[in-house]
């Protein structure tokens, strides 16, 4: 674990002796670069503010606990606009190269200033793991009220990077559910999903990997059935060229695959918990 600034925000970085790296911001928690096999695999956007107190466009944003703008708070919610808390990190394997792993835990706690706009106490883990070739991010809530439920809904709001989004496809939801929210139209998943133009679309989560080819590489996207979504977005060029946070032909190198919960909330008991993951692996 190395502490390290990026773009003068605190971060931590992990690195395994093959090479691989992530770096997370304590802003957030929020996954900034993952470079797996010499290649960075995360989209951050370089029209970002960089102030500390603005959402970060790229990377892997926490939404919680509120999707989007379906409720009262803040679009996405509070968390990744807010500090959260690093715990030591621990090296699990032998100091091999193709064995050794890595994880890094991040927690936000209920505070004054959540308090404010949403009376709900909890505590929040984001578990950062590398492994060659593979992140998997974790994220556990815990509901610290005595006696009431907690309700939430978010994602793992994951950028990922591509070398052109005209060449690029999705595979593995064909059939699923789908609703289309730029033409609000409900219907079922083809089983390639090219990105033409603003795509904005959610599925019901699939249990299998879904596959994405970018020119030669493939990465494998898995999520956890806690998630009851999956939401494939990218701004298309009108939309990313009116998004002050991105550079115009931003969109044509980057894919949103997110785990997410967006209609139906999760509901977690007094004293409970609740977990939902999400992993990316190099092919």
């Amino acid at each position: 674990m190395a502490h390290e600034t990026h773009q003068g925000l605190a971060c931590q970085r992990l690195t395994l002796p093959c090479g691989d790296t992530v770096l997370v911001a304590l802003q957030g928690a929020h996954v900034l670069s993952w470079v797996s096999q010499g290649r960075e695999r995360l989209y951050l956007s370089p029209a970002n503010a960089w102030d500390g107190t603005s959402a970060i466009r790229g990377g892997v944003p926490v939404c919680y606990p509120q999707f989007n703008q379906r409720g009262t708070l803040p679009k996405h919610g509070f968390a990744r606009n807010m500090a959260w808390k690093v715990d030591d990190a621990e090296q699990v394997g032998e100091a091999v190269a193709s064995n050794d792993t890595a994880h890094l835990d991040f927690s936000l706690s209920s505070n004054a200033d959540t308090l404010a706009i949403w009376p709900q106490a909890f505590v929040a883990v984001l578990r950062v793991a590398l492994a060659p070739g593979q992140l998997t991010l974790t994220l556990t809530v815990h509901n610290t009220e005595a006696h009431n439920e907690l309700h939430f809904t978010g994602a793992l709001h994951t950028y990922l990077a591509v070398d052109d989004i005209d060449l690029s496809e999705l595979r593995g939801l064909g059939g699923r559910p789908e609703w289309d929210a730029v033409a609000d139209v409900h219907g079922l998943a083809d089983e390639a999903l090219y990105l033409d133009g603003e795509f904005d679309r959610v599925y019901d989560a699939s249990a299998n990997p879904l596959h994405l080819q970018d020119g030669s590489t493939k990465l494998h996207i898995e999520q956890s059935p806690s998630w009851a979504n999956t939401v494939v977005w990218n701004p298309g060029e009108s939309k990313c060229a009116a998004l002050t946070d991105m550079p115009a032909h931003g969109f044509a190198r980057m894919l949103c695959v997110e785990a997410a919960q967006v209609v139906e909330p999760i509901s977690i008991p007094a004293g409970g918990q609740w977990v939902g993951w999400q992993r990316l692996t190099v092919s």
